[in-house]
């Protein structure tokens, strides 16, 4: 029956957009001929877009109720083969059209899941981005076969921000969060650079009993964490501890220190920092310069001192911010954000 219902949906869909697409060339060639074009094109236009938003509703149907079926699903077991993994760099990267060819069977917007079984955990990979297309090609092209192979239930999320104010990662990460937990039930959030790809299937993209480091064993730093509270790059927490940190600050601009006031957060908020073997935890940092608009950080320093104060009053409980579009690409969801201006500092 719900397969039944599945094929319904779908020729539904198929058949919307047929009679909107009869009726924006129909409308089109009416208006051609009174010579009101321009008129013509808005009422097209608006046809065009209220066509898409109801394909785009029917086919989120069509993903719930295959997310219904799923669920009758056995739980997944890892492989019990997982091991190194090679990471494939090449300059040729230049878009993503044969990868999203190779990937067609995903949902839109970087949703993916295993066919034959449930995953214990819904995965948000959040990352925050400028600029960096190059880099996003390497990531996806790498870490797609890589979520697949652990059995990860995952969406990608990234959170691009618009404009040329100064570069601020920490609070793209909070609008990731806020932006993912409307689309679906994820239980489980990893923030990611876009430069950063691990180099072992055994280091599991999944979240733990406490907040997670998962690139704490980067080839930069010849695999050694370069000191103790180091806490960036790749981490992950449970919505409950998220919100038990409030998330990160909103008031880092450029470069630095967020990572590190994150890590006084989580020891504020009497949870530790949990690392997997250095020899499972290796990473490969895509080297590049530093991106203009992303200048170092003078203001970290007193930020991060501060932490335990005014982490209840700076984070996600204060975000703010302006979606300016959300579009779902096969391979991953972009969303596009007015970050706004440095806000005054709180000390």
């Amino acid at each position: 029956m719900m397969g039944y219902r599945k094929s319904f949906v779908i020729f539904l869909c198929v058949t919307v957009i047929f009679i909107f697409s009869l009726k924006f060339f129909f409308l089109d060639k009416y208006f051609e001929d009174m010579d009101i074009k321009a008129y013509s094109i808005h009422s097209a236009n608006q046809m065009k877009k209220g066509a898409q938003y109801l394909f785009s509703k029917l086919s989120n149907d069509v993903n719930n109720m295959y997310m219904y079926e799923t669920q009758k699903l056995p739980y997944c077991d890892l492989p019990n083969d997982l091991g190194p993994y090679s990471i494939k760099i090449h300059d040729s990267f230049d878009n993503t059209s044969a990868l999203a060819f190779q990937y067609a069977n995903f949902a839109l917007g970087g949703h993916n899941k295993p066919d034959n079984c449930t995953a214990l955990q819904k995965i948000a990979i959040v990352i925050p981005f400028r600029n960096r297309e190059q880099h996003l090609q390497i990531w996806l092209y790498n870490m797609h076969p890589f979520l697949q192979r652990q059995q990860a239930d995952y969406g990608i999320y990234v959170v691009e921000q618009y404009g040329n104010s100064k570069f601020n990662r920490a609070k793209l990460m909070n609008i990731g969060y806020k932006e993912a937990v409307k689309e679906y039930n994820y239980s489980c959030f990893i923030f990611s650079d876009v430069d950063i790809i691990p180099m072992d299937q055994r280091n599991l993209y999944r979240c733990s009993k406490n907040p997670k480091h998962m690139a704490h064993s980067l080839d930069k730093f010849q695999f050694r964490l370069p000191y103790k509270t180091l806490f960036g790059g790749v981490v992950a927490f449970t919505k409950e501890q998220f919100l038990k940190v409030n998330g990160f600050s909103n008031m880092f601009w450029g470069w630095g220190g967020e990572d590190d006031e994150l890590y006084e957060r989580v020891v504020a908020a009497g949870m530790q920092i949990e690392r997997a073997a250095n020899n499972i935890s290796k990473a490969k940092a895509v080297l590049h310069h530093r991106d203009i608009g992303n200048e170092r950080n003078p203001k970290s320093v007193p930020l991060i001192k501060k932490a335990s104060e005014r982490m209840h009053i700076d984070g996600l409980s204060s975000l703010n911010y302006t979606v300016i579009s959300i579009t779902k690409h096969r391979l991953y969801t972009k969303v596009t954000v007015d970050v706004g201006l440095p806000e005054k500092d709180i000390y």
